[in-house]
């Protein structure tokens, strides 16, 4: 009897194989036939047949909960497949940021908010937030005794079912309500984030639900990791050393960012070159170390005094450049005028005990009275700044005329 039947659906199954059913529907009918065949070849044939019946059923039960929990774990593992595709396809950590936070409300329904925060030195720093109207934003400050805090620090998952009531919500606002999940974003013993996902509803999290959340919260802390390395890197690749300001690679970019800007709006913008009168003698007597002490105290000083709009560079040596945007002449003239006489109150403390102050001198280019590319700027700024070395030292000059293109000598053509 027992063969009968499992010859029957071996049959079944082989003709199902090559028949020309769509793909998806044979599948699903192959693992069907396939939970059928083992069900029976698990269960001895009784002389009872309701005895039968009972262990057949059994068998099914057995094997579709099996099905089941396949399915779902291969669900989950599509899931994490996606989310390293997406979370690895950028290095920038405000696109990282904002993936998560998508993620996350993907992953598990009836998610309320998504909040991400980044944990570096013992503090918490925003990262990205996400509410389910699809607006972005914190909702507050984490709290030094909060949820935040408390799972980056013990590097534990924390689950709040009901959030008022709860001690890790006693100071918090009383209008909060719901349930709430915090997970530490954990880089092997690390914590590098947290991410906290509430609900309007109270009760807790499913085991799927904690499940994903965790493989998502290991990959984010993957990423947020490898964001991190490429933001230092590029730091690093774009910052003097000596002085910690942006280095002429920077100003580069900087300036063909703002000429293209400058274009498509029909603004303009100066450029300021500047030179440290005095510099080279205090250099030469006191050593290379001692100048570019004096050096990092000037970027600090030159940094403490611009603009927040304005973006200062080391174009190199002792030469500064600093873009001041939507400035004309004059204002470029007053901006200029205003580092000078606040240099006056600068002074460094010689080796010897002796107090020494600097001068500036300084050219003035303005875009696009002066020139029309970022290379051509630069160079009516430097022939400016010549002239103020040469004939007016501790001035600022402004370039005359139009800076066109560099004609090269016949020789080097």
């Amino acid at each position: 009897m027992k063969d009968s039947r499992l010859d029957i659906l071996k049959d079944a199954r082989q003709s199902v194989e090559k028949s020309g059913l769509d793909p998806n529907d044979r599948e699903e009918l192959l693992t069907l036939l396939g939970i059928l065949i083992s069900a029976i070849e698990k269960v001895d044939v009784p002389e009872d047949k309701g005895e039968l019946s009972v262990s057949l059923a059994a068998s099914l039960v057995s094997s579709q909960a099996l099905l089941s929990l396949l399915k779902q774990q291969t669900a989950e593992l599509d899931a994490l497949r996606k989310l390293s595709l997406n979370l690895t396809s950028s290095l920038d950590m405000a696109t990282v940021l904002d993936t998560i936070s998508r993620e996350a409300m993907r992953l598990v329904n009836n998610t309320r908010a998504v909040h991400i925060f980044l944990y570096k030195n013992e503090n918490i720093e925003f990262g990205a937030a996400l509410q389910s109207d699809g607006s972005s934003g914190p909702i507050s400050t984490p709290r030094q005794d909060g949820l935040t805090y408390t799972v980056a620090r013990g590097g534990n998952t924390i689950i709040v079912e009901n959030i008022q009531g709860h001690p890790l919500f006693a100071n918090a606002l009383p209008d909060w309500n719901g349930s709430i999940i915090g997970i530490p974003l954990k880089m092997e013993e690390t914590i590098v984030g947290v991410m906290n996902l509430s609900r309007s509803t109270t009760g807790g999290f499913s085991s799927a639900e904690t499940r994903l959340l965790s493989m998502l919260a290991d990959q984010a802390a993957v990423a947020i990791s490898n964001a991190s390395l490429h933001q230092l890197i590029s730091r690093k690749a774009y910052s003097d050393t000596t002085t910690g300001l942006p280095n002429r690679r920077a100003l580069d970019e900087r300036l063909e960012k703002e000429v293209l800007h400058a274009r498509r709006t029909d603004q303009i913008f100066a450029i300021v070159m500047m030179d440290l009168d005095g510099f080279k003698p205090v250099n030469d007597t006191w050593g290379h170390v001692f100048g570019d002490h004096v050096l990092r105290e000037l970027a600090r000083f030159m940094s403490e005094s611009k603009r927040a709009s304005d973006f200062l560079a080391r174009y190199g040596g002792d030469e500064l450049t600093m873009l001041v945007p939507e400035a004309d002449q004059e204002t470029a003239t007053q901006t200029a005028e205003k580092i000078r006489e606040r240099l006056t109150s600068f002074q460094i403390d010689l080796p010897n005990g002796e107090k020494h102050s600097f001068g500036l001198s300084g050219g003035i280019a303005i875009y696009p009275t002066h020139a029309r590319t970022a290379s051509d700027l630069l160079r009516a700024a430097d022939t400016a700044l010549y002239h103020a070395k040469k004939h007016a030292r501790g001035n600022f000059v402004t370039a005359r005329g139009f800076t066109g293109v560099l004609a090269l000598p016949d020789n080097l053509k």
